[in-house]
């Protein structure tokens, strides 16, 4: 219920900068505004999750996607390293896809390199922001995120969820634990190789 409602609140009162930065995606992105993408929720059932897009739909001479790294742009990055790309994730919430706090859900393609341990992350809701990313977010291993991931699921109460959104607050003004440089970024993919059990 509380979910619903701080998201129905957040969606009216940052409906202006959600207008803002649709308009300038537009002009310096190209439509569409939105990335839509299939990710597992709770139990590990699939949902749309919503995100403004913060990369160029720039392809080769064969129509295919190039590198990442070669479609950012400087005002995709300042959307993402200031979370705002994350602010249609609310509409999420709304429909009960996602809760404000939760570990944050990965790609479907995952879903079978989990071992139990791992997997464990789809107890709950998956979050718009979570424990790993008030602890690091892109600069942690593996093995790290799904140690937040399993600490919020055993430990899940409401003030553990109201100082996960005060310490995410903080981050997104001090822009910590983004990093876009493919060479530092610890993890892109996951391989399903880690020492947990």
């Amino acid at each position: 219920m509380l979910d619903v409602l701080f998201s129905f609140i957040g969606l009216i009162v940052l409906s202006p900068i959600i207008l803002v930065i649709s308009i300038m995606i537009v002009k310096k992105l190209g439509s569409p505004i939105l990335f839509v993408q299939e990710r597992p929720g709770k139990d590990g059932e699939i949902f749309k999750m919503i995100k403004f897009r913060t990369m160029l739909n720039s392809t080769d001479e064969k129509g295919n996607l190039l590198p990442n790294e070669l479609r950012h742009t400087n005002f995709g990055k300042l959307l993402r390293s200031t979370s705002l790309d994350e602010l249609p994730e609310l509409i999420n919430v709304l429909k009960g896809d996602m809760s404000l706090v939760g570990p944050r859900p990965l790609l479907v393609e995952y879903l079978p390199l989990y071992n139990k341990r791992q997997a464990r992350r789809h107890e709950v809701r998956p979050g718009i922001t979570g424990l790993a990313q008030v602890n690091g977010r892109n600069a942690l291993s593996w093995k790290d995120k799904f140690d937040y991931d399993i600490k919020y699921v055993d430990n899940f109460n409401l003030l553990l969820d109201f100082k996960v959104l005060i310490l995410t607050i903080k981050k997104v003004f001090v822009r910590e634990g983004i990093n876009f440089d493919k060479e530092i970024q610890i993890n892109n993919k996951f391989s399903g190789e880690t020492n947990q059990k």
